[in-house]
């Protein structure tokens, strides 16, 4: 759970795991703040237990933020704080290896940083980042969202955007994920290992890895 080393990402399926997802104020571990944090306990594949709470953020909930999860002010101002929330779901996840679609890049770095700001020491779960491992075995869809790949599963999106409704959206993806072959890319960047693909730029079709931002190795088309 808490340790001086943060978790390592895995690429592996588990049968027994913890999916959780955030809302935040914005895009910035540094700068935004988490408005909200849910979680779903699976063991064996099977839900057996959630948490959700609302963040206090104890600052206005930017605009933008709002018109993308609907949360606004007014549903977080008799929320408790994060001091309050963060140390209840630590409790909840325990030592469970974490699920969450581009936590890797995202979610981890808002809850490291909570970590280390409230408790002085870091998460050390190691976790599966779930748009990786969509863009490993689903090389077929255009784009990887998380309503991407349950629109190709047929599972619901209703509620999407809000934090308990991914996690429950994101587990059942991932389940169906680990049932599919890995296909192998057509041409695999050679600085991170991910898959290249071909994208159009002003000046005509070039191949880009399919982890950018993370990474941004491109060749020419």
């Amino acid at each position: 759970m808490l340790g001086n080393r943060r978790g390592k990402s895995m690429k592996e399926y588990v049968a027994d795991y913890t999916v959780f997802d955030l809302e935040t104020t914005g895009t910035s571990p540094k700068n935004d703040l988490i408005i909200e944090i849910s979680a779903v306990k699976v063991r064996d594949g099977q839900v057996t237990d959630t948490f959700s709470s609302l963040v206090n953020p104890g600052r206005p909930i930017p605009y933008g933020a709002t018109a993308v999860n609907g949360i606004s002010d007014d549903m977080v101002a008799d929320q408790p704080a994060l001091d309050i929330v963060f140390p209840r779901f630590l409790a909840f996840i325990g030592d469970d290896v974490l699920v969450g679609h581009n936590i890797h890049t995202f979610d981890m770095k808002f809850i490291w940083k909570a970590a280390e700001e409230l408790c002085g020491k870091t998460i050390s779960n190691d976790y599966v980042d779930t748009l990786p491992m969509a863009r490993r075995c689903l090389l077929e869809l255009s784009h990887h969202r998380l309503v991407d790949i349950a629109a190709y599963y047929g599972i619901s999106t209703a509620g999407a955007h809000r934090a308990l409704n991914d996690c429950l959206m994101n587990q059942q993806c991932f389940e169906r994920m680990a049932k599919e072959p890995v296909k192998a890319p057509q041409k695999v960047c050679p600085i991170c290992g991910g898959e290249m693909r071909r994208r159009n730029g002003r000046f005509g079709e070039f191949w880009g890895c399919s982890e950018f931002p993370a990474c941004r190795y491109t060749e020419n088309g």
